[in-house]
């Protein structure tokens, strides 16, 4: 048979810091009794090391478990333990290195962009013309601006996925695009 220290040790060891009401409570579910009552020890006598069961003799099993739920042991605060790093004044914060041609990237990324968005454009105004059956941009129109502004961005990738020659090449064919797109379509 087991006493009520041993249930709470046990209560400790298994469940983490739960304390003698959770032991009690653990005892109390596998045995249907208190320990030291009806069967607990030879003549319901309590050990010497037994924790007393506040259990009132004529309670049922679920008041008793609301009982021993209520009684709640006081945890003590441990606080986090903080660690210096070695090197604290070492380890300052370093910039990247500025990436060259950010300025020509952004330069030609919004001729590409501004290429399409005049491209879709012109797409919608066909569709309402279309629809209203008034004269639209001709077939030129229609096809060059989306053709253009396909090529640019094709050119913006490979711009902004590269580094040296081959971006620098790009970004100059992105403003190649944009620039005869405009003559062709828009001065003649």
């Amino acid at each position: 048979m087991a006493t009520g220290t041993g249930a709470a040790e046990r209560g400790r060891s298994v469940g983490g810091e739960r304390g003698a009401a959770g032991a009690a409570k653990t005892e109390l579910l596998a045995t249907g009794t208190g320990a030291g009552e009806r069967g607990g020890l030879a003549g319901g006598e309590r050990g010497a090391a037994e924790a007393p069961m506040t259990e009132p003799t004529g309670t049922s099993a679920a008041e008793a478990l609301a009982m021993a739920e209520t009684q709640t042991v006081p945890q003590e605060r441990v606080d986090p333990e903080w660690i210096e790093p070695a090197d604290a004044a070492a380890e300052e914060p370093t910039r990247p290195a500025k990436e060259r041609g950010r300025w020509w990237r952004g330069f030609t990324g919004s001729l590409a962009a501004g290429l399409t968005v005049l491209a879709v454009g012109v797409l919608v105004v066909a569709g309402i013309d279309l629809y209203t059956g008034a004269p639209g941009p001709g077939a030129a129109l229609l096809i060059g601006h989306p053709v253009a502004a396909a090529l640019a961005l094709v050119a913006q990738r490979v711009a902004d996925r590269r580094n040296g020659l081959a971006a620098a090449g790009a970004g100059v064919a992105v403003v190649l695009f944009a620039v005869s797109a405009l003559t062709l379509f828009w001065l003649n």
